[in-house]
């Protein structure tokens, strides 16, 4: 699904990731942690195409076509998604109709019939079920007045009705409640199917005990220092990184 070779990124001359090397599989879910500052949201952002980020060497291929080069519209129309760690309010901006336009584009540039009204109406309210907000949020303006929790429980509601390929959640999970984690986790699950793929970067193992990862990655100074499984999550818990550093 995804492989990133050697890649060297920079920010304002800084450079933040170098010659990061990481390969997800279809159907995977990839962890990421590690402390603020280690590259983690750099990460997603050069996935998602973000050109505050520069790209100095190495590749991204997605599907075995190098995307370095493409626009976040072009990533989307392929199938990349991404859950913002801070989502933006958008006032005036109707939720459902955002939803809906969003979808529609996707549809459209895969040259597939757009959905009509009252379909997607049947999607939507199926998956804000899920979500478990009230379906008047769907007539507000996008995450406009949501709590924090809203906010994340409605970038899931976004993940549910675009279907992407790949997403990739940034700090879905920071900021929750553990009635708000435990829905998010299930939006998560009801998404997750042997053909899509996620890369999760979370600082906390907590939602863990709700998804069961492929790998669990550590992130430190741009680059992914140690990998393994739930138990290597847990250790960071217990431990934090400092260990990590005195093996290094």
């Amino acid at each position: 699904m995804l492989d990133i070779n050697n890649i060297t990124v920079s920010v304002d001359e800084k450079t933040i990731l170098k010659d990061l090397n990481l390969s997800v599989g279809e159907g995977e879910l990839h962890v990421i942690m590690g402390r603020n500052g280690s590259g983690k949201s750099t990460l997603a952002n050069i996935l998602s195409g973000s050109d505050k980020y520069k790209i100095s060497s190495g590749k991204i291929t997605y599907k075995g076509e190098d995307i370095n080069i493409l626009s976040p519209e072009e990533r989307s129309h392929l199938g990349i998604f991404m859950s913002f760690q801070y989502p933006v309010s958008i006032p005036g901006v109707n939720t459902m109709v955002f939803l809906r336009t969003a979808l529609n584009s996707i549809r459209k540039a895969r040259d597939e019939d757009e959905v009509d009204a009252a379909d997607f109406l049947k999607i939507v309210k199926k998956n804000i079920s899920i979500v478990g907000l009230d379906e008047s949020f769907l007539y507000r303006s996008l995450n406009d007045g949501f709590s924090g929790g809203e906010k994340k429980r409605n970038e899931i509601l976004q993940l549910l009705t675009l279907e992407p390929d790949l997403a990739i959640l940034d700090e879905t999970d920071s900021g929750l409640d553990i009635d708000a984690l435990n829905i998010v986790a299930r939006g998560i699950n009801n998404y997750r199917n042997k053909k899509r793929s996620i890369i999760l970067i979370t600082h906390y193992q907590r939602i863990l005990e709700h998804l069961k990862p492929n790998n669990v990655h550590i992130l430190m100074d741009g680059k992914i220092v140690k990998s393994g499984g739930v138990d290597l999550a847990n250790k960071i818990e217990e431990k934090g990184f400092s260990w990590l550093e005195q093996e290094a």
